[in-house]
């Protein structure tokens, strides 16, 4: 009886977004009642994350994006992709992403470029003091979105935030590029003129200019020098369409 109920919520799990921790505990001990070849797809996911993933593993259900974020720049895989980084969740296989979507925070808007503008003054005023933040970039005339996670606030002073934990990336198509901090010391970059940057130059946002924080941005540029590695192919300067930066929050 107990498995005749069971069956009626199967696919309402994502038993594929579940930690080993959590699929040993509990998953395993109800194998007897689960399907044989679901079981049997679950643990091979857990002991070799490279295995490609059988035809009948369900696919996520219909979410709307408004749910979890309200963005013109990324969408639910980038979020979900985004969301396993923060959380150090190994997603470098070729089949991890097609499993499940991994939307475990909520991204609560606090500045849309095209909304509030490209100044380093709105940057300050809507984001300052506000911990572990998002930013998406969308940059102009090509594919790309750059960006990064920042676990501290972000200030106005003249300084460095120090993390282990920050890291920026790219998406370009199906092309993507993680880079974690290597100088910890230099992670964030704070300035009144600055925007979200990261490491020195590994990605800018900022004025260059006499110290004014009211006209917009006009050095952005990513050049690799504190993080592991380069998001872009090239250092030019680059112009955006649009950016955003969002608040994350556990669900």
């Amino acid at each position: 009886m107990m498995e005749n109920t069971l069956q009626v919520f199967l696919p309402l799990i994502r038993f594929f977004s579940l930690s080993s921790k959590e699929f040993l505990y509990k998953v395993s001990p109800y194998k007897k009642i689960l399907n044989h070849q679901l079981y049997k797809d679950l643990l091979n996911s857990h002991m070799d994350p490279d295995i490609e993933p059988n035809n009948n593993i369900p696919l996520p259900r219909n979410l709307k994006i408004s749910n979890v974020i309200e963005s013109n720049i990324v969408n639910l895989n980038i979020i979900s992709t985004i969301s396993r980084w923060i959380d150090k969740i190994d997603c470098n296989n070729k089949f991890s992403l097609l499993r499940e979507l991994y939307l475990q925070y909520k991204f609560k808007l606090l500045l849309r470029g095209s909304r509030d503008g490209f100044t380093p003054r709105k940057f300050h005023e809507l984001c300052d003091n506000k911990s572990n933040t998002v930013t998406f970039i969308k940059v102009k005339g090509t594919d790309e979105i750059l960006g990064g996670y920042n676990p501290l606030v972000w200030n106005s002073s003249s300084g460095w935030g120090q993390s282990l934990d920050s890291f920026i990336f790219s998406f370009k198509n199906k092309d993507l590029i993680l880079s974690y901090i290597s100088n910890m010391n230099r992670a964030i970059n704070y300035y009144k003129t600055h925007g979200p940057s990261f490491g020195y130059d590994d990605l800018k946002i900022s004025y260059n200019g006499w110290s004014n924080d009211v006209d917009p941005f006009n050095y952005k540029k990513c050049k690799q020098t504190d993080y592991e590695k380069r998001i872009r192919d090239t250092e030019e300067f680059f112009d955006i369409e649009d950016y955003e930066v969002f608040q994350i929050m556990k669900k």
